[in-house]
């Protein structure tokens, strides 16, 4: 898609987590580079490969001599204790706000209680509606997770859209049947790929109607 869209009519809006609604950037290098060292790795390929997928799969795919399920999980909780720095992402809190309850959710590659943790910590409402790691078969980039959200939700996935920061997510969406908005930056990979892209949420006004929510990007906004 070469001439991207001003606005998105949907069912229901399904969001990344960190990076779109939470911004945990810092906090996720930090801890995977201190993992790195401790195991003797290039901290620098394990930040690279980290984001926008579950621990578990980076730790596979990184140190497959190690048990991936058992070093993410001990990573994992590090990472939800460590919320001295993390912030709403612009316009996360007022777009959650304008969605009903029954019309979002939020489709991450952490677990429960990080993603938990992490939209506490910022002031986030928790949805009704939260697919975690381990909570479906296969993580991003499989769309495994963004059509199990659609299902809770009631709705078919090709009538949502979905908020994604990282590749992996783009590939998931698109996957699952799903239209894109992508928050533009270094994670994100092809801008083509995604339907709107915004530099973050404060960007995208979200106006809900009796049977569709209309998703538009603001004027204003330049990437």
């Amino acid at each position: 898609m070469s001439t991207p869209a001003d606005a998105l009519s949907c069912a229901a809006v399904l969001f990344d987590l960190d990076g779109v609604l939470v911004e945990s950037g810092s906090t996720v290098e930090r801890s995977w580079r201190a993992w790195a060292v401790d195991h003797g790795l290039d901290a620098d390929a394990v930040v690279a490969a980290c984001h926008g997928r579950p621990s578990a799969e980076t730790i596979a795919a990184v140190a497959p001599h190690l048990d991936a399920a058992a070093e993410a999980a001990a990573l994992e909780l590090l990472q939800a204790a460590d919320t001295s720095e993390l912030v709403a992402c612009p316009g996360a809190a007022e777009i959650l706000a304008a969605l009903p309850p029954t019309r979002h959710a939020v489709v991450t590659s952490g677990t429960r209680p990080l993603a938990t943790a992490r939209l506490t910590s910022v002031l986030l409402p928790v949805p009704a509606v939260l697919i975690a790691a381990g909570e479906v078969p296969r993580g991003k980039p499989a769309p495994d997770g963004y059509l199990a959200a659609a299902a809770r939700l009631g709705f078919a996935p090709e009538s949502c859209v979905v908020v994604e920061d990282a590749r992996p997510g783009v590939l998931a969406a698109r996957a699952a049947g799903c239209r894109v908005i992508g928050i533009d930056g270094p994670l994100l990979g092809d801008p083509s790929d995604v339907d709107i892209l915004v530099p973050d949420l404060a960007a995208v006004a979200a106006t809900v109607g009796t049977g569709s929510i209309a998703l538009t990007r603001r004027s204003e906004t330049h990437v």
